[in-house]
Order: structure tokens, then C-alpha cells, then sequence
């Protein structure tokens, strides 16, 4: 390749499109250069072969937002970033239902790479909401794949629209942060493909990602980093994927194993201590050349990719991708209660504006996703650009989780109430504070800061007319839920939030949101209580499919808000339901959406199906397809919709084969999950249809029919049917010799462990002095993360000698330890 070649890369959207140009340069290089492209050069860039004129491109932070570091790097969030537009997360904008807007983020976020040079952005993250416990649900779309997987192909073909990668994560079944560099997820076979990778078939298929990207944790106690079932079989022989795989930062365990199982590229990169090891592997007959060969010719064509779509000088206008963050966070707003309509607002009333939240806003969450916005609207400021006569109350400390003094919210609480007494109605700004959810670590229960409940308590008992606006990445409950008269949900807004949630409270817009997850009533009510964070080594995935709606709509749980629930200033009327099946193995849908309301609004439908009398245990509810429309007032449209028969089909685990059933389908039309207007019966005699199933799959659907309604996870005896194998009931007890798959937390009972955690979190809040809000999910990382993870990190945290060194002062060989330090 000479130097020409540079202007000869023509600009095609797939890396799929550089792999004939990739293969012959890879004929050209050394075996060292191959292993070379097998790992990052530092922690954001890919290596350059430079006699090749093979350039180094860079890979940055996602996904609501460039995170683009300055100076020295971390992959937490912790260092500054150059100023980018900060969109509403995934949880916010889940809630749109609008893959038309997700695609304009994302063209948004592909002329953000462009102007920074930027190659490929990491995100979207379609993990399901298995607990909203997890402390990243924020990231994540919604506890439905169909939803999570339509949204983020839609985000994806906006990126790479642009010539800019995306990275598809966290492949797969990361659903916790509690140890999430060495949990082995435990769930059975047809759980995983029916559920938990569905997204990510659905975002592959349907967005074609540069890259995707693989979890920390293990699947069925193997590494995602080195699963050739979910690398090779399932992502490339059965999706047809032909991009390029990438670890997520220090997930790498085994590198070789990695390559082999067609992990293509580890980031960061770690001056090549993990090159070493699949150079020796090659030259020892232990790693295929082939592997090697198919890893560096992937890895090859995304630079090639990359270097193709650079564009010196190239700027995108700020004012319109905030207009854009603005318009997201008013589509993504959910009016979840209304009484009397007191919302839209009176502006001619005086309006007591209270909560921190109204002049800080929360608009975004914490880790390896924080955004250095370009500007932040307040809603204070909009309230005041409006003219609305408005007076403002804190309320509540802004300090982090557990940073706050009695006394000063006591005074807070008085100010507020006092001033709620002389207004004529209130707008309480309340939610999740900074340190309550993160990358990093969980949540502990379902509870906001009580301080707020406090505040809202005061405030409801000198005026009644109240409206509360929430922020927050993820459902908690609301005690105080009947004392107010409306509530708008913002989730996490992004930074044009402000004007957003004002527009929505003065009527200049109309809500359109509705949830992409159930809001339960408590914690105790969710169907992965029993089993989240779950042990130390394992978590038991014991509720099988009954996943968020699946679980509390088949066996009519109460629940705070439903899945799909969203109130509007508008009204609608559904008729005419009509299903048949056509030649083409399509299933037709056709209804009409009525505009019964005064003002203009929009709306979002659902498909739901249930299987009757099927062999395998089943949902009463599965969401087969969704649509929202645009309706001016007394205006109607006709929606139709065509869902390939082959969305019905189970997967039987026996065969290791997708299998229809012929028989009877109940095919409903909802406004949510808990208000089905209308349904319809329709029997199907399909081809390929399933065997009779095993006897392990009828005792488990008899058993479902039977107990579930009061015990929400598998009896263990009855997992271990569902897995067709044993798993530990309990806990291991960590005992010596302690080994590099451990991490600082295992080895915290002994005397030299205690003190190495001491350690731990000195240098925690040493690094988070400035936000003290991140100490919690540093220190989380340091104590969680494997001895081998540290070393692998990119950042220096150890070396492997230290690591050895660590591990025999811990083990009680101090004589031994201390040699390898010197």
C-alpha cells in the first residue's frame, strides 16, 4: 500500500465494505503487527502501522453525548471532556417511542465525532431492565427487547449515517453492576435468546454496528470476552454479523482464548502486556493463525473505515443539536398523573417553584456516560422567560447521597412551606440526587432521598394544588403518591430538560411519553428480588422469562404505573381492530387512532400476543410491535401494520432450533399493558411446527400456572430443570489461596485484606475529592474488580509482578511478596 492510497478509500457506511482492502493488507504485515492490532494503543486509540500508511483512529464515550477526554484519561468519568451536547439517556428517551427522533440523536452525535475527529462512539446500551435496581439502568432503554432493539438500530443508522462507528453494549446479560468484572450470569438457554439477547439481534439486524461491544461478566460461567457461543455461533453464524467485536474496558480475561473466540480487538490498550501472551500462544500451536488473521483483517477495516470519513474542519451547529436535546427531553416526558387537569398550568396564577432541582437540574447520570454540556437550561430561567409570576424555594440540600445536615433541611423545609402558603399552586422539582445511582455500583433499595418525601409531606398540607416533577435514570417509590395532584416524569433530560418540562407544564407542548418500563409499588414486588445482586460468584436468573410486564400482567400484580402508561391533554378513541394473515407469512394489523381532544397530540399504540394452550410456559403478554402517530384535534388515521409470522416463534432448546406452534393466538391492541382496548382470536397453522416438548418444560409450565402469583422466582429444584444442570444453592466460602481471579472485596475478612481495602478507599476519595458524589462508584470499581483486571486496566494500577506480590502477602508468603515488589 503506498502513500496514495490514503485518497483512494472511498466513504461506504459498513466496515463490512473494507474487508477485501483489509485482507490484502494483512497479507503484508508481520506477525508481530497482526498481534499488534489485537489491543488498543492507549486508552481511546487504535494502533497506526505507519509503513502500511495504516492510520490510528480514536473510539470515545457514549452513548447520550461525545465524552471526549481531556488530558489524562479514565473510563470513568472522572477527567475532563471537551464541551458536547448532552442528550436525555436511554431511559428518557426510551419513553418517546419514536424511532424517527432517535435517529436525528444519533445523526447528532455522528457530526459530533466528526468535528473531533472521533471514529466510533460507544453506545447504544440495549441491556434489559431485569431489576431497577441496577446501577446503570439509566443507559438502558427498557425492560422489553423489541423496544430496546427498534430504538437502538434506529440510533445506530443515525451514527453511522454520518461515517461514524457505533458500539453495540454490553454484549450481553450485564444486567448489574455488583461484581460485574467476574459474576457468572446464570439463566437458561431459552431465557437468554428469547429475552436477553433479542435486543441485540434486533439492533444488529436492523443498524448493521461497526462495532460491538462485550460485557465484564461471564454467561454460564464463561467470560463474555472469550464465549465463542455468543461470539461466533449466535453474533456472527446466526445474526450474520460482519463487523468488528471489542472488549468493554478491562473486560479481557484470557486474551488468546479471546482471540480464538473471536473477540477481535481489547481496549484500552495496556502497552502490550496482553500482545505477549497471544504471541507466544501463535508461536506455540495454542492460537490458529487463521484466528489471528480474521482479527487483525477486522480490526484493519474499521481504521480503514474510519480514516475514510475524516473530516478536517468539519463543524456542526451547537444551537441546533441543543434545539434537538430540547425537543428529545419534551417527547420523552411522561404526564403520569393529572387529577382534575390541573396541568396545563395557569400562568396567570403565582406559582411557588420549589426543589434544588429547578435551578440545578439532575439531567444526567454518573460514570463512564458524563457529558461536559454545552449549555444547561434551567427551568427556572424558562419559567422567567415566559413571565410566569414565580417565587423559589431550595428545599432540599444539593449535596450528595448522605452529604447533608439534619438541621439545614429542616430550615429548607420551613422556607418551602412557608412559601407554598402564600402561592396559589406549586411546582415541586424532586428525585434522584447525584450518588444515588451510577455506573459502578447498585442501588440498595427503591427509595428517594427522605428529605424529599419530607419536603412533599410539608408542602401537600398547606396547598393542594401540587404538582411534582421527577428526575431520576430509574423507577422509585412515591408514598406521598396520593396526596398530589400531578405528576411529570423528565427521567434524565439531558441538558435542554429545562425548557422542556416547561413547555410541557404550560401546555406549549403536549406529553407524549409513555414508560418502556413498569413502575412497581415496592421493591418486594419485583420478579428478580430474590435473586439480585444475587452471590459472590453467581446470580441465579430464577425468573426465567417473566421479566418486568411479562411478569406482574400474567399474574395481575399491582403496580404503581404499568409498561406503555403516558397521559396526554388530548384524548383518543381506538376502533376498528381487524387481524388476518396474508400469503407473504405476515400477520396484518389494522386499526384507527382518533384525536377526540381539543388540542393537537400524539400517541403511542401496542401489540401485544399470547399463545394459547401452548406447550411452553408463556407471558400472558409479549410485545409484538408498537407505533406512535401525530394527531391534530378530531383528527383520525388508519395504522397498519405487517409482523413477520416468524416473530412468533420459541426457541426449543432440545433441537437448538426457532420452532412455530400451530394453534390459537390472541393478538391485542392496548394503550399500555394494563388497558387492552380490543382483541382478537386468530388461529395459525404454521410449518415447522414444535415437537413435543420435554417433559422438564411441562412441569415448569404447570408449575408457573400454579405457584408464581406468590413466589415470584423458581423453586431452585426447578431452575435446575430449566438449566438441565446443578448450580450452588449458596455462597462459597472464600478461602486461600487467594488467586488472581479475587478481588480486593473477597480477601476483606483476613488481617493484610483489611488493610489493602483500607487502602482501597483512601485512594477513592483521593481521586473523587472533587465530586465527592463518585467516591462511591470508584471505590465500588477498585473493590470489585479482579487482581487480573487491574493489571490488564490500561492505566498503571498494577503491574504483574505487584499483582503476584499482592497475592502472596495476602496468602501470608510476606518474604515471598516482598521479593516481587523489589
Amino acid at each position: 500500500m503506498n502513500q496514495s492510497v490514503n485518497h483512494q478509500l472511498e466513504k461506504k457506511f459498513k466496515v463490512a465494505d473494507y474487508l477485501e482492502e483489509a485482507e490484502a493488507l494483512v497479507a503484508q504485515m508481520t506477525l508481530e503487527e497482526k498481534v499488534g492490532l489485537c489491543s488498543g494503543e492507549d486508552y481511546w486509540t487504535l494502533k497506526a502501522i505507519k509503513r502500511l500508511n495504516l492510520q490510528s483512529i480514536s473510539m470515545m464515550d457514549g452513548p447520550h453525548g461525545l465524552r471526549k477526554q481531556i488530558g489524562e484519561s479514565d473510563n470513568l468519568g472522572i477527567g475532563e471532556s471537551e464541551p458536547s451536547v448532552c442528550y436525555p439517556t436511554a431511559s428518557a428517551l426510551a419513553c418517546s417511542y419514536n424511532p424517527d427522533l432517535l435517529y436525528r440523536v444519533g445523526e447528532a452525535l455522528g457530526e459530533a465525532c466528526l468535528q473531533e475527529g472521533v471514529s466510533v462512539i460507544l453506545g447504544p446500551g440495549v441491556n434489559m431492565k431485569r431489576s431497577p435496581l441496577c446501577g446503570r439502568n439509566f443507559e438502558y432503554f427498557s425492560e422489553d427487547p423489541l423496544v430496546s432493539g427498534k430504538l437502538a438500530g434506529a440510533i445506530i443508522r443515525g451514527i453511522q449515517s454520518k461515517g461514524i462507528g457505533s458500539s453495540l453494549k454490553h454484549f450481553a446479560v450485564n444486567n448489574q453492576e455488583k461484581r460485574r468484572m467476574s459474576v457468572s450470569a446464570v439463566v437458561d438457554e431459552r431465557t437468554l435468546r428469547e429475552y436477553y439477547l433479542k435486543a441485540f439481534e434486533i439492533a444488529v439486524k436492523e443498524g448493521n454496528p461497526d462495532t460491538v461491544m462485550c460485557s465484564y461478566n461471564k454467561i454460564n460461567g464463561v467470560y463474555a470476552s472469550e464465549n465463542d457461543f455468543l461470539l461466533k455461533k449466535v453474533l456472527r453464524e446466526e445474526w450474520g454479523y460482519k463487523g468488528v467485536t471489542v472488549s468493554d474496558w478491562g473486560a479481557v480475561h484470557d486474551r488468546p482464548l479471546g482471540v480464538e473466540a473471536g473477540l477481535d480487538l481489547e481496549m484500552p490498550g495496556n502497552q502490550g502486556y496482553n500482545d505477549k501472551k497471544v504471541l507466544e500462544a501463535v508461536k506455540q500451536g495454542k492460537l490458529s493463525q487463521t484466528a489471528l488473521d480474521q482479527t487483525a483483517i477486522n480490526v484493519t477495516a474499521l481504521i480503514l473505515k474510519g480514516m475514510a470519513h475524516q473530516e478536517s474542519g468539519f463543524r456542526y451547529v451547537p444551537e441546533k443539536h441543543h434545539e434537538l436535546a430540547q425537543e428529545a427531553a419534551c417527547e420523552s416526558g411522561v404526564l403520569l398523573k393529572n387529577d382534575e387537569a390541573l396541568l396545563p398550568l395557569n400562568s396567570q396564577k403565582k406559582w411557588a417553584i420549589i426543589g434544588g432541582f429547578a435551578q440545578q437540574p439532575r439531567y444526567q447520570g454518573a460514570g463512564s456516560s458524563k457529558i461536559n454540556p454545552i449549555k444547561i437550561d434551567t427551568p427556572l430561567e424558562w419559567f422567567e422567560h415566559y413571565n410566569v409570576d414565580i417565587s423559589y424555594a431550595q428545599g432540599y440540600p444539593l449535596g450528595g447521597k448522605g452529604q447533608s445536615k439534619e438541621v439545614s433541611e429542616q430550615v429548607l423545609i420551613e422556607e418551602a412551606v412557608e412559601l407554598a402558603k402564600r402561592s396559589e399552586g406549586v411546582c415541586l422539582f424532586v428525585g434522584l440526587t447525584e450518588g444515588y445511582e451510577s455506573e459502578g455500583f447498585d442501588r440498595e433499595n427503591l427509595k428517594m432521598p427522605e428529605n424529599q418525601n419530607r419536603l412533599i409531606q410539608a408542602v401537600t398540607a398547606v396547598n393542594d394544588q401540587v404538582v411534582v416533577i421527577l428526575s431520576g435514570g430509574a423507577p422509585f417509590e412515591m408514598p406521598w403518591h396520593d396526596q398530589v395532584r400531578a405528576i411529570l416524569l423528565m427521567y434524565l433530560s439531558g441538558e435542554g430538560g429545562g425548557k422542556a418540562v416547561v413547555d410541557l407544564l404550560l401546555g406549549h407542548e403536549n406529553p407524549s411519553g409513555k414508560l418502556a418500563e413498569t413502575w412497581p409499588l415496592a421493591l418486594e414486588d419485583t420478579p428478580a428480588y430474590e435473586d439480585f445482586p444475587g452471590m459472590r460468584e453467581e446470580v441465579l436468573y430464577k425468573e426465567s422469562l417473566y421479566v418486568g410486564y411479562r411478569y406482574y400482567d400474567s399474574y395481575e400484580k399491582p403496580v404503581l404505573f404499568p409498561f406503555g402508561y403516558g397521559m396526554s391533554y388530548s384524548t383518543f378513541a381506538y376502533s376498528d381492530f381487524k387481524v388476518s394473515v396474508g400469503e407473504d407469512e405476515k400477520i396484518n394489523i389494522s386499526y384507527t387512532i382518533k384525536n377526540t381532544g381539543s388540542v393537537a397530540g400524539k400517541e403511542t399504540s401496542f401489540i401485544f400476543v399470547h399463545q394459547c394452550d401452548s406447550q411452553f410456559f408463556n407471558p400472558v403478554h409479549q410485545l409484538l410491535a408498537f407505533d406512535k402517530v401525530t394527531l391534530e384535534a378530531q383528527a383520525s388515521k388508519v395504522i397498519s401494520l405487517s409482523i413477520p409470522i416468524s416473530d412468533l416463534r420459541h426457541f426449543d432448546v432440545d433441537s437448538q432450533s426457532w420452532q412455530f406452534e400451530s394453534g390459537d393466538y390472541i393478538f391485542s391492541l392496548g394503550e399500555s399493558s394494563r388497558s387492552i382496548l380490543d382483541s382478537e382470536q386468530v388461529h395459525l397453522e404454521l410449518k415447522n411446527t414444535a415437537r413435543q416438548t420435554r417433559k422438564s418444560e411441562a412441569e415448569l409450565k404447570a408449575y408457573y400456572e400454579k405457584n408464581l402469583v406468590s413466589q415470584v422466582a423458581l423453586r431452585h429444584d426447578m431452575f435446575e430443570k430449566l438449566l438441565g444442570r446443578s448450580v450452588n444453592k449458596t455462597d462459597q466460602a472464600v478461602q486461600k489461596p487467594f488467586t488472581k481471579e479475587h478481588t480486593l472485596e473477597d480477601c476483606q475478612h483476613t488481617f493484610m485484606g483489611k488493610i489493602v481495602n483500607l487502602y482501597a478507599g483512601k485512594i477513592a476519595k483521593e481521586v473523587t475529592k472533587e465530586e465527592p458524589e463518585q467516591e462511591g462508584m470508584i471505590l465500588s470499581t477498585i473493590r470489585e474488580m479482579p487482581f487480573f483486571a487491574m493489571v490488564a486496566s490500561g492505566d498503571d494500577m498494577l503491574s504483574e509482578e505487584m499483582m503476584y506480590g499482592i497475592l502472596d502477602v495476602l496468602n501470608g508468603h510476606i518474604i515471598r511478596g516482598i521479593k516481587h515488589f523489589i
